[in-house]
């Protein structure tokens, strides 16, 4: 089952590959809080509107010339600024 969890996963190791920073990085940038990636990583869960925010957030900056995972629906650019 490719849950929302592992989808926000799967973005955020992407977002790691092709921007070169580190977990901890990524997860202050994306949460405010540089340990969330590493819990969820081990199994923790994280609320709804939390992990909207993120997966908002990651459309919203995501890497020029990088392919977002085809598997996983993205947010509408319009929708990010509003």
């Amino acid at each position: 089952m490719f849950d929302a969890i592992s989808q926000l996963l799967s973005l955020t190791d992407e977002y790691e590959r092709v921007t070169g920073c580190d977990r901890v990085t990524v997860s202050w940038r994306v949460f405010g809080d540089s340990k969330k990636l590493a819990a969820l990583h081990e199994g923790k869960d994280i609320q709804v509107r939390r992990y909207e925010a993120a997966v908002r957030w990651l459309s919203a900056n995501w890497p020029d010339g990088a392919t977002w995972p085809e598997r996983i629906g993205r947010p509408n650019l319009e929708e990010v600024a509003a």
